[in-house]
């Protein structure tokens, strides 16, 4: 599951380019979506390890829910990054639900498993914000007015593989160091001075952030 590097002001106002897009000003949507391309990857992986078992790339589920998100822009009434991020995991609920009704070869939509991942998504940013983002740093005034869980994702992102794993796999998915080092093939040991190393590297570029 790749993350894709993108250059982009860590910690800049988002505002007022979705006033932009929301006026339809040229590339506005696409330039404000592409912020959100790490943390949608992030969410959407989590969801691929839990309910589709690899069958499918969390890049190929954040390009459709860019894509929907471009084909239903006009229906978005809110004017701040928290709602529209909150309106981007929706989209992507919906997107993992036609593929697990693909997957289990059923056609009826089933308005229960939207609602169950939407809350699972929200569940997920809410432990990028809340747990993992809290403990590393403490935001400037700057960053304060941003999205924590999405800052928090981009950090993420552009850490070294091996440190973006074991941090995912322990903080995200909630594995044990053993389940850890299963998955790492690396021995328990090993896996918790790597996440030593990687906590500080994290809180190191939340810091260069702010």
């Amino acid at each position: 599951m790749g993350f894709h590097m993108t250059n982009r002001p860590a910690n800049s106002d988002p505002d007022p380019l979705l006033a932009r897009a929301r006026a339809g000003q040229g590339d506005a949507l696409g330039r404000l979506l592409e912020r959100y391309r790490g943390y949608l990857t992030l969410l959407a992986r989590l969801q691929i390890s839990k309910r589709l078992q690899g069958k499918v790339d969390a890049a190929d589920l954040v390009q459709d829910t860019f894509l929907e998100a471009h084909r239903h822009f006009t229906g978005f009434r809110g004017t701040s990054e928290r709602e529209f991020v909150a309106w981007l995991r929706q989209i992507l609920a919906g997107v993992v639900a036609n593929l697990v009704r693909h997957y289990l070869g059923t056609r009826r939509r089933d308005p229960r498993l939207e609602c169950e991942l939407a809350a699972e998504l929200d569940q997920s940013s809410r432990v990028l914000d809340g747990g993992l983002a809290a403990r590393q740093s403490t935001p400037s005034e700057r960053a304060a007015r941003r999205e924590q869980a999405v800052l928090l994702a981009d950090a993420l992102e552009r850490l070294p593989e091996d440190y973006r794993e074991v941090l995912v796999l322990r903080h995200l998915e909630g594995l044990s160091f053993p389940e850890v080092a299963r998955r790492l093939d690396r021995t328990q040991d090993s896996v918790k001075k790597l996440w030593t190393r990687a906590l500080d590297r994290l809180r190191q570029t939340l810091g260069e952030d702010s």
